[in-house]
């Protein structure tokens, strides 16, 4: 059975969407999982939906559902008893919703959740995308949902689509004069008086600056419609967040709705148990009196209102910034190394003008590299103030047409807000997102800092922020580890960039953490070092450019958003907060939240690959570890690059640690697939290649590494070594040498494996003359040939060859042979009389092979053996 449901209190966007889902399902079953609102019950009284035959969540044979559409809910919480059948096996769920995701969602086989302002407008696109017909009852309950749930098409959360979709349902025949008539009824004797006990209670109350008005009521009964009250005290007061609790029927129902982003309803909602959008959200609280809620609401506000935002909020600190008589052409070459389109001119320390990357090629097209900067800036500019508003800042750059704002504090430049930084800052990506991981709020991404960062970490960031702060200097967590808590993932790699001087504060902070501290003045870094052996590096925010392709950087100091710019990929360019006010919080200058829940690795900039080809590994090793897919304009890039010989000019002992760190990454088969199909090996080495033989060796190479770890033989063992020496083995040795040189590891890594190649070969052959003849191969025979063979060496052995009885003598040798020793030692050889000397060692060397071939077994058959060979040789002791 295909069932077809809802949330409990179902309202028109519910139905609507339910109505639709059947089209899409003709042979599914609908059923409402609760009550619905007062509203929805008279128009289902009055409407001719009895055609549908829509059941009660009762008469369902919850033992006979095989597949459960959800609408307008993703959450099982709210579906009532059918959320018994979530997560039974051979059920499959089905999803169409419109609320942000959340970390309670059921998981679905389908599904289908649009950022659009009804569920019934997702339903919608789909019947018009299949060309399925709808008649005009169907189109009018349709149409009811989109206007619901939209206001009339007049919420903020509307969207084109929205409108799209209801044009479609008027063109199938929509009735709006039912629209009116159902969505605008009059009120009741009941409602007026609720509505009136509720403007009565009304209470303002300032959250981080912002009004919230609350509103309360109790009834003995219950009172339908509560969000209708809600909508025309906020139309009626012209409020901008309101909150209304009414207690009725041994519950306090909640219904909170907002007009401005700084205030999240939905998430306020969500912590009450309910759910909703930023914009419109309820909850039903049981076990707790309206007071209760009252208390619970208040503590919960401060986390469902964000700080409202100013200039220093959103700008870019410290500024790149010229000096008049710098000429058009030295600001040119500044723009071009910064990878920025504008700059403030200064005369000591106060702005004097602006220059555009536009200005300044215009002027070179003309011959006038060589004038002063002062003859052709803008002079003409608006300023602000470091608590200027947002809406100030917006007003300016929009309205006043000025791409790059000036923030000035007592007529000294302290930051600068360009577009950019402001339509993050409007989309909320910058600044504060909804939700985790797609965007992390404070309060979520301080849980999981205090939930997965060991506790003295934690303190010691926390006390790294406050001392950074204290010295005018802001302080931030950065890198892998930022990316790995939102993937709630392990890293110990802890990573801090300050705004102001690394090297300064970790010696101010060093004491109060009892650390030491060492320091590299040329880079403007240091490493705090604990007792406990952990680390801490602090590094002074900084920018990097590149002379050539392939070339070690040049850094300058620099902003955070500069210093995030010149890092890897997006998902490595978040930030959190470490300054006390607002600890935890998530910077996001580049889109990194939005790449973590999407899964991309993207690049932050078209030459990333070409001037650090590193990189190209790097991408590769992120996409297998964490099963994310390389962004397409990322993939075409990386091909170009290696394609284009930038990988080959790269290679070099940086470029070789990135590949053991990717060899190490995860499964080698499918490490070499992905290398080899993006041209990787080629550029490696032109005899490098991965076919069928390779693959077959690298496959049995995994293969015995695997073996060997479930040995837990506590031997360490570089597999990577072991995937390396298959993907050497068509190339002689020669070549290998030269691959090696290439990558200057010749004297290094590069020395050793091709030394264990070598042994490999050599230990195979000697294993082929012991064998020769078939007769068995002594114990000690195969202890000698193995024995100074390293554990990278013995495995590629076992997957080299392809006979079976060499590879069972190196696996006895690791299993049975590896370990024997003699019981006798050298001070037990001059008990016996033996005087001290070179024999000892050839004496305790042949006990060893007596006792690997079994020719002895207790400590009195070792010192007979001794003995006879002893006395054989000086003849009998005296």
């Amino acid at each position: 059975m295909d069932v077809i449901t809802t949330h409990v209190n179902a309202d028109f966007d519910s139905l609507g969407a339910m109505v639709a889902a059947k089209k899409l399902y003709p042979e599914a079953v609908l059923a409402f999982s609760g009550s619905q609102e007062s509203n929805l019950r008279r128009f289902l009284i009055e409407s001719s939906l009895y055609a549908f035959d829509v059941r009660r969540a009762r008469s369902v044979d919850l033992d006979a559902v095989r597949r459960l559409i959800l609408v307008d809910v993703a959450q099982a919480d709210r579906i009532g008893r059918f959320a018994r059948v979530v997560g039974r096996p051979g059920v499959e769920i089905h999803l169409y919703d419109h609320h942000p995701a959340s970390p309670e969602d059921v998981a679905a086989t389908v599904r289908h959740v649009e950022p659009v302002g009804a569920a019934t407008t997702v339903l919608a696109e789909l019947i018009r995308e299949r060309r399925i017909p709808i008649d005009r009852d169907v189109a009018t309950m349709m149409i009811l949902g989109i206007y619901e749930d939209t206001g009339g098409l007049l919420f903020s959360t509307t969207t084109p689509r929205d409108l799209e979709a209801a044009a479609f349902l008027l063109s199938q025949g929509a009735d709006l004069n039912a629209v009116v008539g159902f969505m605008t009824p009059e009120l009741t004797v009941e409602q007026v008086s609720l509505l009136d006990e509720l403007l009565s209670s009304r209470q303002v109350h300032r959250v981080h600056g912002i009004p919230v008005t609350l509103v309360e009521a109790s009834r003995d009964h219950y009172v339908g419609d509560l969000a209708v009250l809600v909508h025309k005290i906020r139309d009626m007061e012209n409020l901008d967040a309101l909150v209304a609790m009414v207690r009725m029927e041994g519950e306090v129902q909640v219904v909170a709705r907002s007009r401005i982003p700084e205030v999240d309803v939905g998430r306020l909602a969500r912590a009450l148990g309910g759910g909703g959008h930023p914009e419109a959200a309820s909850a039903a609280v049981r076990d707790l009196t309206l007071i209760q809620v009252r208390d619970r609401v208040l503590s919960l506000l401060a986390g469902a209102v964000r700080p409202p935002v100013a200039a220093r909020d959103i700008c870019t600190a410290p500024v790149k910034h010229v000096e008049e008589g710098t000429t058009l052409g030295e600001v040119q070459s500044l723009l071009e190394r910064y990878h920025i389109n504008a700059m403030p001119v200064v005369r000591d320390g106060v702005v004097k003008g602006i220059v555009t990357r536009q200005l300044v090629g215009r002027a070179a097209h003309h011959g006038l590299d060589r004038a002063p900067v002062e003859d052709y800036m803008v002079a003409e500019f608006a300023t602000v103030a470091p608590d200027a508003p947002l809406e100030r800042v917006k007003d300016l750059i929009v309205r006043g047409n000025q791409r790059f704002l000036p923030v000035v504090d007592r007529g000294r430049l302290v930051g600068a807000v360009t577009r950019t930084d402001l339509l993050r800052a409007l989309d909320g990506a910058a600044i504060e997102p909804v939700e985790l991981p797609r965007a992390a709020h404070r309060r979520g991404a301080l849980r999981m800092v205090e939930e997965r960062l060991d506790p003295a970490l934690v303190d010691r960031l926390r006390s790294l922020g406050r001392a950074a702060a204290d010295r005018g200097m802001q302080a931030f967590l950065v890198g892998g580890i930022v990316r790995d808590l939102l993937l709630r993932q392990d890293n110990q790699d802890v990573d801090v960039v300050v705004e102001g001087d690394a090297i300064a504060l970790a010696r101010a902070v060093a004491e109060h953490l009892d650390a030491t501290v060492r320091t590299h003045d040329v880079f403007g870094t240091a490493t705090l070092r604990f007792a406990d052996g952990s680390h801490i590096d602090v590094a002074t925010a900084r920018t990097e450019h590149y002379a050539r392709p392939a070339a070690l950087p040049s850094v300058e100091w620099s902003s955070l958003k500069l210093d995030l710019y010149r890092r890897d990929f997006t998902i490595n360019t978040l930030a959190l907060r470490l300054g006390p006010e607002r600890f935890g919080e998530v910077i996001d200058f580049f889109g990194g939240l939005k790449d973590l829940k999407e899964g991309t690795i993207r690049i932050l900039h078209n030459l990333s690959f070409v001037e650090d080809p590193t990189r190209i590994l790097r991408a590769l090793r992120f996409q297998l570890r964490f099963g994310f897919d390389l962004g397409r304009q990322t993939r075409k890039l990386l091909r170009s690059a290696v394609a284009n010989g930038f990988l080959a000019q790269g290679r070099g002992h940086r470029l070789f640690q990135e590949w053991v760190q990717l060899l190490s990454a995860a499964d080698p088969v499918e490490v070499f697939e992905r290398v080899d199909e993006h041209g990787v090996l080629a550029a490696f080495h032109p005899q490098m290649r991965y076919d069928g033989r390779v693959q077959s060796l690298v496959e049995r190479a995994r293969d015995v590494v695997t073996w060997f770890e479930l040995l837990y033989l506590d031997t360490p063992l570089r597999a990577w070594m072991v995937y390396q020496l298959a993907l050497l083995d068509p190339l002689d040795a020669d070549a290998a040498r030269e691959w090696a040189r290439s990558f200057g590891v010749a004297q290094r890594e590069g020395r050793e494996l091709l030394e264990v190649r070598d042994r490999a070969y050599q230990a195979l052959g000697a294993l082929r003359l012991a064998l020769h003849g078939g007769r068995p191969v002594p114990d000690s025979a195969v202890y000698r040939i193995l024995h100074p063979c390293t554990p990278e060496t013995l495995l590629f052995m076992m997957a080299k060859t392809r006979d079976d009885e060499k590879r069972r003598l190196v696996s006895r040798y690791y299993t049975r042979l590896a370990g024997t020793e003699t019981l006798l030692r050298g001070r037990d050889l001059k008990a016996l009389g033996i005087p001290p000397g070179p024999v000892y060692g050839r004496l305790l060397e042949g006990l060893l092979y007596a006792r690997l071939d079994g020719q002895v077994r207790t400590r009195a058959d070792e010192e007979r053996w001794v003995l006879e060979r002893w006395n054989a040789r000086t003849g009998p002791a005296a």
